[in-house]
């Protein structure tokens, strides 16, 4: 399962999906979302806009990402390397 580091509090499904290299454009994310060729936490999901926050697991084309929040401290510095 590979991981997807967040540097704010939710990344949406289609940024996502190009983020991990899953797809090679926001295009290819739009389509493959609406012929609900993916799935966020087991449930096919068909909003390209799905806010995705830490924990979520999405699944694609035989392939897992997992959604991993970025610790900050006060100032908002990602701590995460």
């Amino acid at each position: 399962m590979d991981k997807l580091i967040l540097k704010d509090e939710y990344i949406k499904l289609g940024q996502a999906l190009k983020a991990a290299g899953l797809v090679s454009s926001g295009i290819d994310a739009k389509m493959v979302i609406q012929e609900g060729m993916v799935k966020v936490d087991g449930e096919v999901e068909l909003r390209r806009g799905r806010k995705l926050y830490d924990g979520a697991v999405v699944e694609f084309d035989n392939q897992t990402v997992k959604i991993i929040g970025g610790k900050t401290d006060d100032s908002g510095v990602s701590q995460n390397q």
